[in-house]
């Protein structure tokens, strides 16, 4: 298979799944549920989007246009797949697939169903793909590796694969930047970073820096559309006990009913939880995003005004090139 069958084949893929009537995409986030009750019809439609765009024929190109991927050597590459929001392994799927190697893909028990859709539909636009990947319990097979997890199993993965060549990915999750000057539409975008898909995602905003004296109110207001969010048992669960836990602890916290939100120096908050840090100056706030760089996947502002940041409401709108924790998969693939 040329390079050439393997970029028409996925755009193929991407018309499909557009061409998906709302009767089929329910099945699809049916099937998921019935694995995991946290992909719901909302975030499966969500997570689909997201690949139809990355399979836009211009947007592969322009991708793949850099690269030298009719000279690989094909390699076997496994891939530990993360299961926290639909779908989230597709971008590795395709990165092996596209530069030719074979894939051996270990799925996550919560995400496993529309990851074998996604791939049966593939093979069905062209059967050469049936052997170019397999899923797989043990990835003892493989040349190289790509997997995503915690800290601690990152630990696990670089001592078990440090022999062979590895792309190990950890914790990260997002920040957005708040000023005090926002519009209305802006905080109902950076909801959107947020909550889209409970916040599970690690392009999901879990802090925020504020300026000294911030007041949260108009950000309430902005997204009281989201109280539904409680209809989510689980999310409605760990709001119940999170909320127990800071009245418990007489912790200083603000409450909307279903989001608590607390100043923390931490980056990581628990779901239905968003940290807040204070920040003095634009110095200060650039000082403090440094220190936790190597953490942060990405960082939000209103209209992207801060300088390396994307605009509210795009941070779970990854574009093809933009890769996981900044590291170039592709040059990798290319390379081993």
């Amino acid at each position: 298979m040329t390079l050439e069958n393997r970029i028409e084949a996925f755009v193929k893929l991407g018309k499909q799944l557009q061409a998906l009537s709302p009767e089929e995409r329910k099945a699809w986030a049916a099937m998921a549920m019935s694995r995991n009750t946290w992909f719901d019809e909302e975030n499966v439609s969500c997570a689909l989007h997201g690949i139809i765009t990355m399979l836009d024929e211009q947007y592969l190109r322009e991708w793949l246009y850099p690269y030298h991927l009719k000279q690989v050597t094909p390699k076997k590459v496994g891939v530990v797949m993360a299961g926290n929001i639909p779908m989230v392994g597709f971008h590795d799927f395709l990165s092996v697939l596209m530069s030719g190697h074979y894939l051996l893909a270990k799925l996550s028990s919560d995400d496993e169903v529309l990851i074998r859709r996604l791939a049966a539909m593939l093979v069905a636009i062209e059967p050469a793909f049936a052997n170019q990947f397999e899923f797989v319990p043990m990835l003892k097979d493989a040349d190289a590796i790509i997997a995503t997890g915690s800290d601690n199993t990152a630990r696990y993965f670089e001592y078990y694969f440090a022999k062979r060549p590895h792309i190990i990915r950890r914790n990260r999750t997002s920040i957005g930047v708040l000023t005090g000057h926002e519009e209305p539409d802006d905080l109902r975008a950076l909801g959107e970073d947020i909550f889209r898909y409970y916040g599970l995602g690690c392009r999901n905003v879990s802090k925020v820096f504020v300026p000294e004296g911030y007041i949260f109110d108009k950000f309430f207001e902005a997204n009281e559309h989201r109280k539904n969010i409680l209809d989510q048992h689980k999310y409605q669960n760990n709001y119940d006990y999170n909320k127990s836990i800071l009245l418990v602890n007489r912790e200083p916290h603000f409450d909307n009913g279903f989001m608590l939100v607390r100043p923390s120096t931490e980056l990581v908050s628990p779901i239905s939880v968003l940290f807040y840090e204070t920040f003095t100056s634009l110095a200060d706030l650039r000082h403090k995003l440094a220190e936790v760089k190597d953490k942060t996947q990405c960082v939000v502002s209103a209209h992207g005004w801060l300088e390396g940041s994307i605009p509210f409401g795009e941070a779970q709108c990854p574009m093809v090139w933009d890769y996981a924790d900044g590291v170039d998969t592709l040059a990798f693939l290319q390379k081993i």
